[in-house]
């Protein structure tokens, strides 16, 4: 029989473990088993910020306001305006979040490209602003809002995290525009992630991507099959 929710599983790595590629060829795989759909549930600050750029007249001096603002001192929280640029991308996060879940309502199974978590706060998908550090008055509400959105975000947990593990030296060699001890930071990262308890399936994201398909290929696979989901004529 199957579950009455279809499954949600989260594709996680560091930059460079191939998350995206991974994500773009297993949800064929995974549409076999019935209707399904593919969220990228990352921050994409980067995305938004090279798009804001190509606006007309304030585009670049907004996109550098954008970047400059995402980096965050983690001594002491930010001012107004940092917190409400950070404020807007919790909320983008949340809206795509609800997005996800609504589809999973209609009985799509979803894929999802990163997972919010709030095991490690400033990086990784995870809280931007500061833990426990002084600040204003609205941006400590400000902040306070963001935990409660992840901490809600984080109890939803995927029935399947297929987790890449990669090594530095490949990382930076698929990701040269990316700073080596940030990359490191992240794969150091990678394996202390649980994701509220999650069955996680970890892949060395180091081999081919044929063989790394294979391998996520197969937990898909095991995991629809417990879940009552059977290949699609």
């Amino acid at each position: 029989m199957k579950a009455t929710t279809p499954p949600l599983i989260a594709v996680i790595g560091s930059d460079g473990s191939g998350k995206s590629t991974v994500c773009k060829y297993l949800i064929h795989h995974v549409k076999k088993y019935g209707p399904a759909k593919r969220i990228h549930l990352g921050k994409q600050a980067g995305n938004v910020g090279r798009a804001v750029t190509r606006l007309p007249l304030l585009g670049r001096s907004l996109g550098k306001s954008i970047k400059r603002h995402t980096h965050i001192n983690p001594t002491s929280l930010p001012g107004l305006l940092p917190s409400l640029v950070i404020t807007s991308f919790v909320l983008r996060r949340l809206w795509r979040f609800q997005h996800m879940l609504a589809f999973r309502r209609r009985g799509l199974i979803v894929l999802t490209d990163r997972f919010p978590q709030v095991q490690i706060p400033g990086t990784y998908d995870g809280l931007v602003f500061p833990v426990n550090v002084p600040g204003s008055r609205v941006v400590s509400w400000l902040a306070a809002l963001e935990r409660k959105a992840f901490n809600w975000m984080a109890k939803q947990k995927p029935d399947l995290v297929i987790k890449l593990n990669v090594d530095l030296d490949v990382a930076c060699a698929r990701k040269p525009d990316h700073l080596a001890i940030s990359l490191a930071q992240k794969i150091a990262m990678t394996p202390l992630l649980t994701f509220e308890g999650a069955h996680i399936v970890d892949i060395d994201a180091n081999q081919p991507l044929d063989e790394v398909l294979i391998i996520a290929k197969k937990a898909v696979s095991d995991l629809m099959e417990a879940h009552g989901y059977h290949v699609s004529e």
